[in-house]
C-alpha cells in the first residue's frame, strides 16, 4: 500500500513520470544489492580471526574478503580491505605477501582510474619482491600507466607481461593482461584483434564461469558495436541457454537484457521488448527488485517514446498485482542487514584488536615506568617530609600601608635561609642565581612601593620573578603557568599593586607545598567586558585540609593576611571609586585545590 501511495502521489502531482515514480519507490524499498554467500562467509571468517587475534589469519581473511568484493564489482570496498591486509602483512614482515597484496591494491586502484596511487603501488611491489619476473611485471605496469600518450609503448608493456605471466602460470593475471590488450585494440579500432584477445583471456579462466560470462559479454558488445548482430545474438543466446540449464536466474536475466539491447540496436523492437518482458517476469518471480526496476524502466521508456500507453497501463497493472509477491521474495534488505551486522562486528573487533596490541606492546614499558614512578614518588615524598620539617613558621602578615609593597618578612627570612642552605651544601651557583633573582625582585618592589596602581605588564613581570624564586626553592613541588588574554594591553592597563602576590603565596605555601607529588599553579589574566579578571588556580590540598594541618601561628597569619587583603581592597574601592572584588572557592571532590578570583575595574593611563 505504501508503494502504491508513492506511485500515485508521484503521478498525481505531475512531478514525476510513471517510470520515475516506480523507480523511486523500488529504490526506497531496496536497501542495497544483495550480498553473496561467499562475501558473507569471508566476512564471518574475518570476524573469527579478529576475535582470536591471530594476525596471520587476519591478514589472509582481509585479503580474501577484499577479493570477494572485487569479484562482486565493488573495487572501493576491495581497496579498503586490501589496505587492511597490507597493514597486517606489514606487521608480520612477510615481504612476498606484502608485494602480492600491494600489486593487487595497485590493480584495484587502476580499475578505479586512480592512476597515481596505482603507479606508486606497482613501483613499491617491484621494490619489495625478490622474484625477478614479478619485479619486471610490476615495472612494466608502472611504466604502462606512465605512458598514457604512447599507445605503442603500452602495447609492448602488456605483451611483455603476458609472456612473463604465462611463464609463471599466473592465469588470472594473464587473463587481465589480455583484457588490457583488448581494450587497447578497441582504442585503435582494431575489433578483430580485441575479440582475439578476449578469447585468449577466456582460455585462462575456464574454471571461473562468472569471468567467462563477463568476457563473452564483452565480445558480444564488440560485435554489436560493429553491427555484427547475429554473432552477438548467438553469444548471448548460448549464455542464456547455459544459465537456464544451471537455473542461474541472475545471469539469465542479465542475458535477456543484453539480447534486448542488441535487438533494439538491430531495429527489432518486438524481440527486444519480448526479451525485457521475459526478464521482467523472471525477476519478479524470483524477487530480484533491482532487475525488476531496470527492465520496467526500459519498457516504459520504449512505450512512452512510441506512444503505446495501453501497454504502459497493462505493465502498471501487472506490476501492482505482483508487487506484494516481489517485496515478499526480495531478500536484498535482509541480506544487506546481515552483512551490515557482520561488518559492524568486524569494526568493533578491529578496535578491540588495536587495544590488545597496544596493551601487549606497552606491557614491558609500563612495568619499567611503574617501577620508575614508584622510585620517583618515594624520592618526592622524602623531599616533602624533609621540607616540611626544615621550613620554619612563617609570618605572612602584610601591612596595609607600610609593608603593602614589600616582600613579607617570612619570605625574606626563608629566601635568605634558602641561600644559606645552598651555601652549606656547596651549591654556590644556585645560591648566586637565587640571590640575583631575589635582589631584582626586591628592587622592583621597592621602586613600586609608593604606587597604588602599576601597569599590568610590570605586575606580571614582578609576579613572574616571585614565582621563579618560589619554584627555585620548591622545584620538585610544583610547576606554574601564566596566561594573558591577547585583548589586554599590558602597557596601558593599570591594576592595584601587590594584591595578587599574597594569593599566589597562599596557594604555594598552604596548598601545593603539602601536596603529594608535583602540583600545578595557574595564573590567568582575562578581559571580561570592561573588567580585568585574574584567576589563580592550584591543585593543592585545599582549604579544609590546609586548616587541619596548620599550626596555631599559621592560622593567625593566614587570618591576618586575608584580613589585610580585604582591608586594602576596601580602601582602594573607597579611595578610587572602584569595584575590586575577591572570591576564594575550594574545589569540589574528587578534585582538590583552590580557585581565587580577583576582578578589577579597567583603568588605563
Amino acid at each position: 500500500m505504501r508503494y502504491i501511495t508513492y506511485i500515485l502521489i508521484g503521478l498525481g502531482i505531475g512531478l514525476l513520470t510513471p517510470q520515475q515514480a516506480i523507480a523511486q519507490q523500488i529504490n526506497a524499498e531496496k536497501a542495497s544489492k544483495s550480498v553473496s554467500g561467499k562475501l558473507s562467509k569471508a566476512a564471518e571468517e574475518l570476524a573469527k580471526s579478529l576475535d582470536a587475534n591471530d594476525e596471520v589469519k587476519i591478514a589472509v581473511s582481509y585479503e580474501k574478503l577484499a577479493q570477494e568484493f572485487i569479484d562482486a564489482d565493488d573495487p572501493v570496498k576491495g581497496e579498503e580491505y586490501l589496505k587492511k591486509a597490507l597493514e597486517s602483512f606489514t606487521r608480520l614482515k612477510r615481504k612476498e605477501d606484502i608485494a602480492r597484496v600491494t600489486r593487487n591494491l595497485a590493480r584495484t586502484q587502476e580499475s578505479q582510474n586512480k592512476y597515481k596511487a596505482a603507479i606508486s603501488n606497482y613501483q613499491t611491489a617491484s621494490a619489495i619482491t625478490v622474484d625477478k619476473s614479478a619485479i619486471e611485471v610490476n615495472q612494466n605496469d608502472a611504466k604502462r600507466l606512465q605512458s598514457p600518450q604512447n599507445p605503442a609503448a603500452q602495447y609492448d608493456y602488456v605483451n611483455s607481461n603476458i609472456k612473463l605471466l604465462e611463464k609463471e602460470n599466473r592465469s588470472e593475471e594473464v587473463a587481465d593482461a589480455y583484457v588490457q590488450k583488448a581494450e587497447m585494440s578497441l582504442k585503435k579500432r582494431n575489433k578483430a584483434e580485441a575479440i582475439e584477445s578476449y578469447n585468449q583471456a577466456i582460455t585462462f579462466v575456464k574454471d571461473k564461469p562468472e569471468a567467462v560470462i563477463k568476457l563473452k559479454n564483452e565480445i558480444a558488445k564488440v560485435y554489436t558495436a560493429d553491427n555484427q548482430f547475429d554473432e552477438a545474438i548467438g553469444i548471448s543466446e548460448k549464455l542464456l541457454a547455459d544459465a537456464k540449464a544451471r537455473q542461474d536466474f541472475d545471469t539469465e536475466i542479465a542475458q535477456l537484457q543484453s539480447l534486448a539491447t542488441i535487438y533494439f540496436k538491430k531495429k527489432e523492437p518486438e524481440k527486444a521488448t519480448h526479451a525485457l518482458k521475459v526478464a521482467y517476469k523472471l525477476a519478479t518471480e524470483n524477487g530480484k527488485a533491482e532487475a525488476v526496476k531496470n527492465n520496467l524502466e526500459r519498457l516504459l521508456n520504449y512505450y512512452r517514446q512510441t506512444g503505446n500507453y495501453k501497454e504502459s497501463t497493462q505493465l502498471y497493472e501487472q506490476f501492482f498485482k505482483n508487487y506484494e509477491q516481489l517485496t515478499r521474495k526480495d531478500s536484498a534488505q535482509a541480506d544487506q542487514l546481515t552483512f551490515q551486522v557482520t561488518e559492524e562486528k568486524i569494526r568493533q573487533l578491529e578496535k578491540e584488536k588495536v587495544l590488545k596490541d597496544e596493551l601487549i606492546a606497552k606491557k614491558n614499558t609500563f612495568n619499567y615506568f611503574l617501577i620508575g614512578s614508584m622510585i620517583v614518588l618515594l624520592l618526592l615524598f622524602g623531599l616533602i617530609i624533609k621540607a616540611l620539617y626544615s621550613i620554619k613558621t612563617k609570618n605572612k602578615e602584610i601591612a596595609l600601608q607600610s609593608l603593602r609593597r614589600e616582600m613579607n618578612p617570612h619570605f625574606i627570612f626563608n629566601s635568605l635561609n634558602s641561600v644559606n642552605q645552598f651555601i652549606s651544601q656547596n651549591r654556590e651557583l644556585e645560591a648566586n642565581k637565587y640571590l640575583t633573582s631575589y635582589s631584582k625582585l626586591m628592587r622592583n618592589m621597592m621602586e613600586n612601593s609608593n604606587k597604588d596602581f602599576i601597569a599590568l605588564g610590570s605586575e606580571i613581570e614582578q609576579l613572574r620573578k616571585y614565582l621563579d624564586l618560589e619554584h627555585m626553592r620548591f622545584e620538585d613541588q610544583f610547576e606554574y603557568t601564566i596566561a594573558v588574554d591577547e585583548k589586554l594591553d599590558t602597557e596601558t592597563i593599570q591594576i592595584p599593586n601587590m594584591i595578587i602576590q599574597p594569593q599566589l603565596e597562599n596557594a604555594i605555601w598552604h596548598g601545593l607545598r603539602y601536596k603529594e607529588g608535583k602540583g600545578l599553579l595557574q595564573l590567568r589574566f582575562l578581559l571580561e567586558k570592561e573588567n580585568v579578571l585574574v584567576v589563580i588556580e592550584d591543585n593543592g590540598i585545599g582549604l579544609t585540609k590546609s586548616r587541619e594541618l596548620k599550626t596555631k601561628n599559621q592560622k593567625v597569619h593566614q587570618s591576618r593576611g586575608l584580613t589585610n587583603t580585604k582591608e586594602r581592597i576596601g580602601l582602594l574601592n573607597e579611595l578610587y571609586k572602584k569595584e575590586i572584588a575577591l572570591q576564594i572557592v575550594e574545589k569540589t571532590e574528587p578534585e582538590t585545590g583552590t580557585i581565587v578570583t580577583l576582578r578589577f575595574s579597567r583603568i588605563e593611563k
